[in-house]
Protein backbone atom coordinates (compact mmCIF):
# COMPACT_ATOMS: atom_id res chain seq x y z
CA UNK A 1 0.00 0.00 0.00
CA UNK A 2 1.46 3.30 -1.11
CA UNK A 3 1.55 6.11 1.41
CA UNK A 4 2.68 9.68 0.90
CA UNK A 5 3.45 11.97 3.82
CA UNK A 6 4.04 15.68 3.29
CA UNK A 7 5.68 18.17 5.59
CA UNK A 8 7.08 21.68 5.48
CA UNK A 9 4.09 23.92 4.99
CA UNK A 10 3.56 27.10 6.97
CA UNK A 11 3.09 30.84 6.83
CA UNK A 12 5.50 33.23 5.17
CA UNK A 13 5.52 36.79 3.89
CA UNK A 14 5.51 37.56 0.20
CA UNK A 15 8.95 37.15 -1.29
CA UNK A 16 9.89 34.45 1.18
CA UNK A 17 10.67 30.78 0.69
CA UNK A 18 9.44 27.42 1.89
CA UNK A 19 10.48 23.85 1.18
CA UNK A 20 7.95 21.04 1.12
CA UNK A 21 8.91 17.41 1.57
CA UNK A 22 7.10 14.22 0.63
CA UNK A 23 8.21 10.76 1.69
CA UNK A 24 6.78 7.82 -0.20
CA UNK A 25 6.46 4.27 1.06
CA UNK A 26 5.01 1.11 -0.44
CA UNK A 27 6.08 1.64 -4.04
CA UNK A 28 7.53 -1.46 -5.70
CA UNK A 29 9.28 0.24 -8.62
CA UNK A 30 11.12 3.48 -9.38
CA UNK A 31 9.47 4.22 -12.72
CA UNK A 32 6.78 6.68 -11.81
CA UNK A 33 5.76 10.30 -11.90
CA UNK A 34 5.61 12.13 -8.59
CA UNK A 35 3.95 15.51 -8.50
CA UNK A 36 3.05 18.48 -6.38
CA UNK A 37 -0.44 19.93 -6.70
CA UNK A 38 -2.24 22.73 -4.92
CA UNK A 39 -5.78 23.76 -4.26
CA UNK A 40 -6.93 27.16 -3.11
CA UNK A 41 -10.41 27.73 -1.65
CA UNK A 42 -13.03 27.76 -4.39
CA UNK A 43 -10.56 26.73 -7.08
CA UNK A 44 -9.75 23.51 -8.87
CA UNK A 45 -6.72 21.46 -7.96
CA UNK A 46 -3.75 22.67 -10.02
CA UNK A 47 -0.59 20.85 -11.06
CA UNK A 48 2.51 22.67 -9.82
CA UNK A 49 5.47 20.46 -10.75
CA UNK A 50 6.27 16.81 -11.39
CA UNK A 51 9.32 14.59 -11.63
CA UNK A 52 9.89 11.19 -13.22
CA UNK A 53 11.74 9.31 -10.53
CA UNK A 54 13.90 7.01 -12.64
CA UNK A 55 15.38 9.78 -14.80
CA UNK A 56 14.90 12.98 -12.78
CA UNK A 57 13.09 14.64 -15.68
CA UNK A 58 10.86 17.45 -14.44
CA UNK A 59 7.95 19.55 -15.62
CA UNK A 60 6.73 22.82 -14.11
CA UNK A 61 3.42 24.60 -14.22
CA UNK A 62 3.36 27.96 -15.97
CA UNK A 63 2.40 29.84 -12.81
CA UNK A 64 5.50 28.72 -10.91
CA UNK A 65 8.19 28.58 -13.59
CA UNK A 66 11.41 30.15 -12.38
CA UNK A 67 10.21 30.25 -8.75
CA UNK A 68 9.52 26.65 -7.72
CA UNK A 69 11.83 23.66 -8.16
CA UNK A 70 10.96 20.01 -7.72
CA UNK A 71 13.71 17.57 -6.79
CA UNK A 72 14.16 14.15 -5.26
CA UNK A 73 16.33 12.05 -3.00
CA UNK A 74 16.08 8.53 -4.33
CA UNK A 75 17.72 6.95 -1.28
CA UNK A 76 15.10 8.51 0.98
CA UNK A 77 12.16 7.96 -1.41
CA UNK A 78 11.56 11.66 -1.01
CA UNK A 79 10.40 14.41 -3.32
CA UNK A 80 10.82 18.08 -2.50
CA UNK A 81 9.32 21.36 -3.67
CA UNK A 82 11.51 24.39 -3.13
CA UNK A 83 9.33 27.48 -3.34
CA UNK A 84 11.01 30.86 -3.73
CA UNK A 85 9.67 34.36 -4.34
CA UNK A 86 6.34 33.33 -2.89
CA UNK A 87 3.28 35.40 -3.72
CA UNK A 88 -0.08 35.69 -1.92
CA UNK A 89 -1.67 33.85 -4.84
CA UNK A 90 0.48 30.81 -3.97
CA UNK A 91 -1.63 30.35 -0.84
CA UNK A 92 -3.22 26.91 -0.99
CA UNK A 93 -3.15 23.40 0.38
CA UNK A 94 -0.28 21.60 -1.31
CA UNK A 95 -0.53 17.91 -2.04
CA UNK A 96 2.06 15.35 -2.97
CA UNK A 97 0.83 12.74 -5.44
CA UNK A 98 2.17 9.64 -7.12
CA UNK A 99 1.29 7.89 -10.33
CA UNK A 100 2.19 4.45 -11.63
CA UNK A 101 4.54 4.28 -14.60
CA UNK A 102 4.92 6.88 -17.33
CA UNK A 103 2.34 9.07 -19.03
CA UNK A 104 2.06 11.35 -22.07
CA UNK A 105 3.38 14.87 -21.65
CA UNK A 106 -0.02 16.54 -21.67
CA UNK A 107 -1.11 14.55 -18.60
CA UNK A 108 1.87 15.02 -16.31
CA UNK A 109 0.31 17.87 -14.32
CA UNK A 110 -3.23 16.51 -14.49
CA UNK A 111 -4.56 15.50 -11.06
CA UNK A 112 -6.76 12.80 -12.62
CA UNK A 113 -3.66 10.87 -13.74
CA UNK A 114 -2.29 10.39 -10.22
CA UNK A 115 -3.29 7.41 -8.13
CA UNK A 116 -1.97 8.18 -4.66
CA UNK A 117 -2.26 11.34 -2.59
CA UNK A 118 -0.87 12.71 0.62
CA UNK A 119 -2.95 14.46 3.24
CA UNK A 120 -1.89 17.94 2.15
CA UNK A 121 -0.02 20.74 3.86
CA UNK A 122 -1.15 24.36 4.14
CA UNK A 123 0.96 27.14 2.66
CA UNK A 124 -0.09 30.70 3.47
CA UNK A 125 1.63 33.72 1.94
CA UNK A 126 0.80 37.13 3.34
CA UNK A 127 1.33 40.43 1.57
Amino acid sequence: QVQLVESGGGSVQAGGSLRLSCVASGYTNRNRWMGWFRQAPGKEREGVAAIYTSTGFTVDGDSVKGRFTISQDIAKNAVYLQMNSLKPEDTAIYYCAGAVGGMPERFRLAPSEYNYWGQGTQVTVSS
